[in-house]
């Protein structure tokens, strides 16, 4: 059965993460660097690697935890979700050993990170039309095609980018990963001018016959989908704790104000019109943590279908609390919500990351009706 109430060992996880991260300057839109290398040195950042490179020895929900609390904290660290979440769970279940060697225990540490690269500009959430192609030549293979919306490429030593390569029974083209580091020739990048105010920067790739050797590949080239989806639902899942922890960050804000701010010698959160909606978002972020934690306990537990229909309904019922939240605080504080002293203006713009990445809730909700009830496709 999936476990409701936390361990004694999570609740102090919890505890720790939420004091050091309270401790910090808020790392929203600014540089975050020593957070991060604090955060490794506590463990924090490897807790879900395995012990015997250097991590924790946990899983996905421990780290779901602590992205989660960081958030609450108002320290979201976006690249949570990719280098050790997506990055280093691949490479951990697929990698060579000489690949687990290399990467794990420096992902653990902090002392080099890892991007992802799956989006393109064409094929969008849908991972099935991804047209990067991978071709042999030699041993070697070469890489050609484009990704966009890839987060803190500018501070990672590498990219496990998905690219197609040709199955020679079908002539079919099936996903497979490859580990590219950032000064391989022919690997570009540009940034992208968001307006998103987030540490994180935005990148758009362009892999010009990108040369990389045999070791470059992780894991099986004919393992498909399985390697790509090992991926994918933790990165559901820590978007989900992504957006409920800047949910609670927010919510947090709107209660002190409304037990403080008086009007008619009343504080505003007597009144129901103020108390009902934070109220409501309080119940709505519980929801969604709860199918968090029912996610994680899948993934953790290897089973990849079951964690696959939770994660998704996770993050869809995150990034829709998350969105709710900050909109009903901002609203909350009125004109206050607005100013830089109150931080939570620059929110508005943020929580809606968790409702557009990295899977927009339309094609969530796609998966939940064919694959969940069994309707036909519309695409």
């Amino acid at each position: 059965m999936t476990p409701v109430i936390e361990s004694d060992e999570h609740k102090s996880l919890r505890a720790a993460v939420s004091t050091f991260a309270r401790n910090h300057p808020r790392t929203l839109g600014a540089d975050n660097k020593h957070f991060w290398q604090e955060a490794a040195r506590l463990g924090y950042i490897g807790v879900n690697l395995p012990e015997a490179y250097g991590g924790g020895g946990g899983g996905i929900t421990e780290l779901s935890l602590v992205l989660e609390e960081m958030g609450a904290a108002g320290n979201p660290l976006l690249m949570m979700i990719v280098s050790p979440a997506i990055c280093g769970t691949v490479i951990s279940r697929f990698g060579t050993e000489a690949q687990k060697q290399d990467w794990l225990p420096t992902l653990a540490d902090g002392t080099r990170m890892m991007s992802f690269g799956i989006t393109e500009p064409d094929a969008g959430s849908n991972s099935h039309r991804i047209t990067t192609t991978a071709r042999r030549d030699g041993t070697d293979w070469i890489l050609t095609g484009r990704k966009v919306f890839i987060s803190g490429v500018d501070i990672s030593d590498a990219t496990l980018v998905v690219g197609r390569t040709e199955d020679a029974r079908t002539g079919k083209l099936k996903p497979c990963l490859f580990i590219v580091p950032r000064d391989t020739p022919g690997f570009e990048r540009r940034r992208i001018d968001m307006e998103l105010n987030a540490a994180e920067k935005q990148f758009e790739l362009t892999l010009d016959d990108v040369r990389l050797p045999a070791d470059a590949l992780v894991g099986d080239e004919d393992a498909g989908l399985l390697q790509l989806f090992a991926g994918l639902n933790p990165e559901r899942i820590m978007t989900a704790a992504f957006g409920i922890g800047m949910g609670r960050y927010a919510l947090s804000r709107a209660l002190d104000y409304a037990r403080e701010r008086t009007v008619w010698k009343t504080p505003i959160g007597a009144h129901q019109a103020i108390a009902h909606p934070l109220a409501q978002a309080h119940i709505d972020l519980e929801l969604a943590r709860l199918m968090m934690r029912k996610a994680a306990h899948l993934y953790d537990a290897g089973d990849d279908m079951g964690a696959g229909e939770a994660a998704n309904m996770a993050k869809y019922a995150a990034g829709e609390a998350c969105v709710k939240a900050v909109d009903q605080a901002v609203h909350t504080l009125g004109g206050n919500g607005l100013t830089r002293e109150f931080g939570l203006a620059s929110l508005i713009a943020a929580s809606r990351v968790a409702r557009i990445a990295p899977v927009s809730r339309e094609m969530i909700l796609n998966y939940v009706s064919h694959q969940t009830l069994g309707l036909p496709k519309s695409y």
